[in-house]
This record gives structure tokens, sequence and C-alpha cells, in this order.
């Protein structure tokens, strides 16, 4: 039997590689990225298929028709109903067939490919006063293929409708290849048009023998999303064959192309956000401001939002944008609803009309989908009722019930969503890993379908029903109905082959649950994972698929990190999503089966520049870099290690040895004898060396120290300056500007000793040079960054051990090199979880900018007065912030943004050898430019060592630490 299976297997591959010109695989690591969506629910595929074009989905069809396999066309795999999964080939749109065809301005019209994601046809339609009317919050990713296999929806659906009021026409294949272009409008026979004889005739008769049924079942609300569409079919409606077939979830027909209608968009927008008591006052007030015809009326409460920063009093508000043809129009459009709404029960309003105020706003409903999955104590909660919706008059009543619901069955869950369409998203915290949880799961299922029903509702507003919700459409529909989409199914799919199991006959929506191979009790970790009450499994199941990481761009005004090696390579294993997937199957052990030695998981983390970025950038919280050095601590324990490791892993304690020498190195690195020691040390070629300092930092200081024409110690309040790797032996210039910055700002730095002080009370030791020939303090971040967590740990508790005594007055601990003070903050707590000492440290860590401001906030800096360009450090951004540095540029006059993004460089990864080619294009994304393009008399800012060292590497003009550019202003000194 398996030498049967296996050469059915080798029958297939061959014969999908024989037919079809795109990607064929049937690889380990491409199948696992498929197993998952964004829903509760996981399948392996056999293979993936990539087609280039209309003819490659053809015979990708011809080939697995005749093995009897099944096919699941799929576009950015962020459904949340499982409808994205399955067992047979699965169709990835989003490589080739993502083109925009033509777009005809005048018609208001665009021809596209399934895997166009909807931004880039925002923006092409966007040239031209235009815009596709549906936007979920997935807009920056989601495909045009996969909202019209979902019938999506968005936040302006008040306005432009679903996705099935966008469609025009439809260019499908189905199983059997017939070819199909839906239409409206019926031909001769009264048959709908563009159908081949069987398919037209099947149609036809269906529905000329189920004209009451068709007229009866269906509810008459906005968001009626689930079952198939079939009252399109009617007469009365114009026999909207296009419109039938759209949200069927790829169960009918394989989607080659689409032509679909665009809107004008309003030449301006205002946001106004409409602050109520609860929850219930805002749902029973969505619906009252339809008649001021706005654009958007989205609904969330507090239990989501947190603090709820920059959003009016209440605990509950309503997102209402109102567009205009000019700012001032939209703007009184917005404020005559304020009005109408202070009226009618709201307590407090806010009014934004500028650009970036909106974006930061909206950004908080966009990443709802994802901080949902936590509750505010921090336990897990998951999709499943995304996005039933009911009539907008009846939502608050809906939501008392819902709520009642939910205490009912000991379960909790954050509803926000579209109230202006009485549709409702919602996560809940459902155990799905347990026998009795998953029952609660199904029972409560049960209990909300008929809750919905009883409203006049549909389970399914947006997401579609998949395996989710299609078990309970007979409470929905009724069976005869239900039947009748079986029997459609059966007409255009006599074989099962699409998509099987989802919408029509599904599988019960308690089974193929994500959860079920993964390991039962915590694996043995290094890292503390402390948000995930130290279980690896819980941190990788953070992922929950919404593919933000996916992003192409980071978009315009953005300071989002996340994720440069997807933007650079647009490969799925090579964004945060991907690699989360490829962790979780690595536990699950049935497609990944190597476990902490798997060269899946390897190579997709190789790429992976340990930036941080989705650490915050991550609606939930996904934190690869900490996951990559897990793995690689696991994957070459006992083993030998990638020259790099030893190289670069290792550079602290290579610096430490080299600083006395460092003339004859430096002139050494620019001889021929240098691509011998890169080729060692796993370096890439096309990378100098950078020279090392001839006076190190910290020598600098205890020099000036012992010197008879040192400054005086300052009055001020003392604070222990870090003399990073970094700053002490490539860059001193640094530590040296902020000493003569700080000491100017009345603020007295010192810096640790090398070994831990012996006099009583935490007193520093009179300065020796001898003291500079034992081992260095080290953050620990080269050893974490390669995975060497052992040595990390060892370095990590000896710092710990030299600056608790210096700390314990409430000192605070200034680094300069951004990353340094992030493994500080971070790392360092997280690998020592056992000493309290480590996490007291980490409190300590201060920015340079944060400290100033802390404890110098009647300083005034020097006025520069010219404009900055550069970009934030990417470990800043996402663990420190970048407030505090912000706020004191402001201060010297140094105007502008600088851009997000990551250099590309990374610390180590951009000078490993095969790094090179990602490590530019990540530059390229937006520092390079973000540089080229600021004026001459610009400031070139960049805190980050790697961040300078790219730009003096790739760019031709070098960037400074605020700290350099702020000693300059102050003249000459001391420094």
């Amino acid at each position: 039997m398996a030498d049967r299976t296996e050469t059915e297997k080798r029958n297939l591959a061959e014969e999908l590689a024989a037919a079809v010109r795109g990607e064929v695989s049937f690889a380990a690591a491409d199948r696992a990225l498929m197993t998952m969506d964004a829903s509760n629910y996981r399948r392996v595929p056999r293979a993936v298929v990539a087609p280039r074009d209309a003819e490659d989905v053809a015979a990708a069809l011809r080939v697995c028709r005749e093995h009897g396999v099944p096919v699941v066309p799929r576009g950015a795999g962020t459904s949340i109903a499982g409808q994205a999964t399955g067992v047979g080939v699965v169709l990835d749109f989003t490589r080739h067939m993502r083109r925009i065809v033509s777009l005809d301005a005048d018609a208001r019209t665009a021809v596209v490919q399934p895997g166009v994601i909807l931004d880039d046809l925002r923006a092409a339609a966007g040239a031209h006063g235009l815009t596709f009317g549906p936007d979920p919050s997935t807009h920056s990713r989601c495909t045009l293929g996969g909202m019209i296999g979902n019938n999506s929806c968005g936040s302006h659906s008040v306005a432009w409708g679903t996705t099935a009021d966008s469609v025009r026409a439809l260019e499908l294949l189905t199983y059997g290849g017939e070819q199909v272009r839906a239409g409206r409008g019926t031909g001769p026979t009264g048959a709908p048009t563009g159908l081949p004889p069987r398919l037209r005739d099947g149609v036809k008769a269906l529905v000329d023998g189920e004209l009451a049924l068709l007229r009866t079942g269906y509810p008459d609300l906005p968001r009626r999303i689930s079952g198939y569409a079939l009252d399109a079919l009617l007469p009365e409606a114009g026999t909207d064959l296009a419109r039938a077939l759209t949200g069927s979830e790829g169960t009918l027909g394989v989607l080659t192309e689409a032509t679909v209608r665009l809107v004008e968009t309003p030449a301006a927008r205002a946001l106004a956000v409409l602050g109520y008591p609860d929850e219930s006052a805002a749902a029973e007030a969505a619906h009252t401001l339809l008649p001021h015809r706005p654009m958007t009326v989205e609904g969330m409460a507090a239990d989501l939002v947190g603090s709820a920063a920059g959003l009016p009093k209440g605990g509950a508000w309503l997102f209402v944008e109102m567009g205009g043809a000019s700012p001032g129009e939209a703007a009184a459009r917005a404020e005559a609803l304020c009005r109408a709404a202070a009226a009618d029960g709201a307590t407090d309003h806010t009014l934004v009309t500028d650009p970036a105020g909106r974006r930061a706003l909206w950004r908080i409903r966009e990443d709802a989908s994802g901080t949902a999955t936590r509750m505010p104590d921090g336990s897990e909660a998951w999709p499943g009722w995304e996005d039933c919706a009911v009539p907008p008059a009846r939502l608050g009543p809906y939501l008392r019930d819902f709520r009642a619901l939910l205490t009912q069955h000991g379960l909790r869950g954050t509803p926000y969503g579209h109230f202006g369409d009485g549709c409702i998203h919602v996560r809940i915290d459902f155990d799905l890993l347990t026998g009795p949880g998953i029952r609660r799961f199904r029972e409560f299922s049960y209990d909300l379908g008929e809750l919905v029903v009883a409203h006049g509702g549909s389970l399914s507003g947006e997401h579609g029903d998949g395996q989710a919700r299609a078990e309970l459409l007979p409470k929905m529909y009724g069976p005869e109905l239900v039947g009748l989409f079986e029997r459609f199914k059966s007409l255009w799919d006599p074989a099962a082959g699409l998509n099987p199991g989802m919408l029509v006959r599904p599988a019960r929506l308690d089974e193929n649950l994500r959860f079920e191979l993964l390991p039962k009790s915590p694996v043995p970790v290094e890292f503390g994972y402390p948000h995930d009450h130290g279980d690896f499994s819980a941190a990788v199941r953070r992922c929950v698929g919404i593919a933000k990481c996916r992003n192409a761009t980071t978009g315009p005004g953005s300071a989002d990190v996340m994720c440069p090696s997807f933007r650079a390579t647009g490969e799925e294993r090579h964004s945060t999503r991907g690699r989360a997937r490829l962790l979780h199957e690595m536990l699950a052990g049935e497609v990944i089966t190597d476990g902490w030695r798997s060269p899946e998981v390897h190579d997709a983390l190789d790429l992976c520049l340990s930036c941080k970025g989705c650490r915050s950038d991550c609606p939930v919280g996904v934190d690869m870099a900490t996951y990559k050095a897990e793995f690689l601590h696991h994957h070459y324990e006992g083993r030998r290690r990638p020259a790099a490791h030893y190289s670069m892993g290792r550079l602290p304690q290579w610096l430490h040895a080299a600083a006395p020498a460092a003339p004859a190195l430096n002139a050494l690195a620019r001889t021929p004898l240098a691509a011998v020691a890169k080729r060692l040390g796993g370096i890439a070629p096309e990378r100098p060396i950078p020279p090392l300092a001839t006076e190190t930092f910290t020598r600098w200081w205890w020099r000036r120290r012992t010197s008879s024409a040192a400054p005086s110690p300052s009055a001020g309040r003392t604070v222990v300056l870090w003399p990073d790797t970094f700053t002490n032996h490539l860059s001193p210039e640094v530590g040296r500007s902020a000493v003569r910055v700080l000491e100017a700002a009345g603020l007295r730095p010192l810096l640790p000793p090398t070994a831990p002080p012996r006099q009583p009370g935490g007193a520093l030791p009179q300065p020796s040079l001898p003291r500079l020939h034992r081992p260095p303090l080290c953050c620990g971040l080269t050893y974490v960054s390669t995975g060497q967590l052992d040595r990390a740990r060892a370095v990590m508790r000896r710092t710990v051990e030299v600056l608790t005594p210096l700390l314990q007055a409430g000192r605070p601990l200034v680094v300069l090199e951004p990353s340094c003070a992030a493994a500080l903050r971070t790392d360092l707590p997280e690998l020592l979880a056992d000493d309290p000492r480590a996490a007291r440290l980490a409190d300590s860590v201060r920015t340079f900018a944060q400290v100033l401001e802390e404890l110098a906030p009647d300083w005034q800096p020097p006025r520069l007065d010219r404009p900055v360009a550069g970009q934030t450090h990417c470990h800043q951004h996402a663990v420190l912030g970048d407030a505090a540095e912000q706020r004191l540029r402001e201060r010297a006059g140094l105007t502008g943004q600088l851009t997000g993004g990551c250099c590309g460089l990374a610390g180590n990864f951009g000078f490993e050898r095969g790094h090179y080619d990602v490590s530019v294009s990540c530059a390229e994304d937006q520092l390079l430019p973000a540089v080229r393009e600021s004026p001459q008399d610009a400031e070139i800012l960049a805190d980050g060592y790697s961040c300078r060292t790219q730009l003096a590497q790739l760019g031709d003009r070098p960037g400074r630490h605020l700290a350099e550019v702020l000693a300059e202003a102050l003249g000459e000194g001391d420094a």
C-alpha cells in the first residue's frame, strides 16, 4: 500500500511538472506553509502549484482530475473560516497571477488576475480619482481572488457594499475543465449567458424549478454572506451569475480573471470618533447615523483598545468617516454628524481631518483582528465566530444577548466591527486544546447560531462559512434551501474536486483543529517567554495568520519595520507568518519531521534579520528574533556551527583581544589577506572590514579620568554609561560625544568597571588602566542573534553581577547603541528569568534621549535648524520606542521624520556570506532612497552602528548618532 501511494505521488508530481510552467512543489516546507490560513483549522496539502496563467490553471486541473486529487484555490491565506486550506493541490495565485490586465477610468472598471493585491489595485485606480470599494482590514495583502471567493466587505461597505456589488464579470474554470464567463443577464432561452450547454441548461432548470424557495428563503440584510447567493439568479435580480458565484469559496470554479467596478473616491475625508457610555449605546446609535450618508460606521469598546489613547471620553466608540469635495465640506459634514450624535446619546467626540491622524486612529481598528487574539490577562482568544451579522437596527439587542450567551458558557470575547452594517467581529477565549474545551466550543457555536438566526441575521457577514459555520447553515436556511445548495454544487462540480468539505457537505466545525498535534506540555527551551507562561508552543500559536507581515510596503508615513525579508524576497517562507507556520509544523511533527534539526525551518529563519520588527508591528506580538535564537541554539547543540557564528557571534571577545593591535589589523584589512580572513570567517566577500578604533572609548574614558586636565565631577545626577562593544571598539566618537552632551546637560556619566566592585554600598572603585585587560562587559547581543544562548547567559550573568550594585541607588543605565539597549531590556531578563536582578537591570535601561528628558528636562540643546533624514533603528522602534528622540530633535530644531524599515545590515546578518543581496535590498526599501532624496543640508541620523555602516558602504552620505550632532553643535570641549 505504501509503495502504491509513493508511486501515485511520484506520477502526480511528474505529470504536474510536465504540464505546468509555473512552480510545482511537493517539498515539506512548501506544503507546511499552506497547512493553515487565518482560521482555527489545519489541513496538509499534497502539493503546491503556482500557475503562471489561465493555461497553467487548466493544465493543473486536468492532471488533478485524472488522478482524482482535489484542488484548493488560495490567495493571501487570510481567510478566517478555513476555506483556504485543503488536502489536495493548493493553487497559489500570489506569485505570478497578480497582474492588473487593464483599467478603464472612463468606464470605471478594471480587469484583474486573482492574485492582484487589493492595495495595488487601489493605488492604480487612485491615479484616476477612483478606488475599489470593499476594503477589509487586510487590504495591504489580501487578493482580489480571495475577496471574490469570500465576498469580502470592509469598513466602507455602508457606502460601497460588498465585493459582490463590485463584480461585473468572472472568468472561471470548473474542475471538469469547462470555461465559464459569468456576467449579468440571459440569452434568448432565458438562461444565464457565458455558460457551456450543460451548465446553462442545468442552472436554468434549477432556478425555474425553485422560484418560490429562492424568493422567500433569504433574510434581507446588507451583510448576508452565508451560503450560495442563488437569489441573484432570479429574473427580478437580473440573473446575475457573477454575483451568484461571488462568495462561493472556490467550491464551484477556479477564478482566472475578473472585471470589477471602481468607484469615485471623495477628494477629502474627515473622521469623527464618537464616544458612548458603553457598547450597547454605541450599537443602538450606529444605524441612526446612516441617513447622514457616512462612508464608514465602525465600532469598538474599551475592552479592545485598552487605554484608549487618542480617543474621546467613553466606554465605546464609533469611527464614522465622512467624505466631501473639499476638506471644508468633509469637515462640515462630520461636524453636523457629531451634533446629531450628541443629541442622540454620544458623550464626546473627536474630529480628525489630517491624514496622519486618521491613519493612526484607523490602525487601532485595523489591528483589532490581531490584538483581539489576546485577552487583557494575556490568555488566548480565537476566531470561529468572527463575523456574524444582524439587521443594523437589531445590533444593540443582539449584542446584549450575545454577551449573556458568553457568560452562560463561561467564555469571554471582545466584539468590534462594522456596526453600521450590523456585522460583528469577535475573538473568544475558547479552549481548543482539550476535549472539554472543544465540546464547549461546539455547544456554544450551536447556541450562537440559533441566536443569530433569531435576530434575523447571517452566520457569516464577511468572511464566508468555510468549515467554521457551514455545518450550521440548516439553522439559517432550513434543510430545503441547503439541499438546493448541494444540488448547485453537484451541477458545477459533480466530482466534488473543488475545495471539498467547505460550505456544502462540510466537515464538522470541531474537526481538523490546528492545535491537535501540538505538544501537550511545554517543550524545554532557553528563553522565559514571560508573555506565554514559558510555553514555546503558546508563543508560536500567537501567529493567527492575518499576515500583516506580508505587506509589500510599509505605507506612506509609516514607521513600521516588519517584515524586511519578505519585502526583499516576496516569499511566504521569509515572512513572519511563514516562519511561524514552519515552527508550528516542526512542533506538530507531521510534515516537518526533524524537530529542532529541521533544515526547512533553518532555511526559512536564515534570512530573518532578527530586526525585532514583528515584536511591535505584529498585532499579536510574534517575536521571531527570539524564536530564531531559540531554534539556532537547539539546532546547533552539540554540532559544529557556521564560521560566522564563531567570527561575528563572538565579536566582543575578538574585538577585546584585537584592541592593542588595532593599527596593524587595520593595515592588514586593506591587503589581499582580508579576502582570506573573510572567507575563513564566513563573511560576505562584498563587505569591507570596518576599521577598529585605535583608542577604545573605555581607554579614552579612563585616560581622561586620570588626567590632570580632567574636568571636575558634575554635581548633577549620576548616570551609568554603558560602553557597548560597537561604541567601544568601532565608533568611540559616539561615546565621547555622549559624554560631552551629558555633562553639558548637568549629568555625571560614569562607566562601570569590568569586574564587580569590592567597596560596600555600590561605590565605584578608583579607575585604573589594568582593569581594561579583564574580560569586557557585554549585553550578549551577538551571542543571542547567533543562538549561542549558553554563552549569552554566562555573559549576561557577569553583567548583572557588575551592574547590580551600581544601579541600586536608582541610577539609570544609558545605552547608546539601540540594539544593545534592546538586548538588555528584553533578551537579558528573558534568558535570566530565574534572576530578579535581571528584571531590575532591564528596567533601568534608558536611551540617550530618554535620560536627557527624564533627568535634565530643563536643559536646552543647541539649535541646529536643519532637516533630518535617516532611519529609526529597528530595535529601537520595536522595543524602546523613539518618542523621546523625536522630542529631542524638535527641541534642537532638527525637522522632519526618519523612515521606518530596517537598514538590512542588522548586526551580523548583512556581513554573513550569502546575505549580501537581501541586505542591500532591505537598505533600498526605505533607508537609501530617503537619504538620496533628502536636501543636501539635511543631517543624516543613524543611532545604530549597523545603520551607519550600511550607509557608509552603500551610500554616499554618512550617518551620525544624534549625540555626535549635538556635541558638534556645543563646540569644542573636553570631549
